[in-house]
């Protein structure tokens, strides 16, 4: 290999590097962190999961039935549920926005605002 296609060589790399620093701090910093909490379309709380000290449990009974929401430091999930199919509780936590935690049959959504999708 000659010189120049060396050099160009190390600055595609350094560039590649500094693009993949960007994308894991954009990503692991500038995610989703608000989680919003929608019970028949109506906002019931809001919680910024980046400032959660302690976990903590979310008791919400309504009319259609009873969840608790478990709140940790980055995540969210339905840790119990009396709905017939519990597919809010198999769902597991979540961790940034695309992907609602929905249970039907009480008209609950989670779901995070802002940042990447979670896959």
């Amino acid at each position: 290999m000659d010189r120049k296609s060396k050099k160009w060589i190390i600055i595609l790399t350094l560039v590649c590097a500094v693009c993949a620093a960007a994308w894991a701090a954009i990503g692991h910093f500038g995610g989703g962190t608000v989680a919003v909490i929608s019970i028949d379309g109506q906002e019931y709380e809001r919680v910024d999961l980046s400032k959660v000290e302690d976990e903590y449990d979310i008791v919400i009974d309504t009319k259609y039935g009873h969840n608790t929401v478990h709140v940790s430091r980055g995540a969210i999930c339905v840790s119990e549920s009396d709905c017939p199919d519990h597919i809010c509780m198999n769902q597991g936590a979540i961790t940034k926005s695309g992907v609602p935690i929905i249970c039907m049959p009480h008209r609950l959504v989670i779901q995070i605002e802002g940042g990447g999708i979670d896959a």
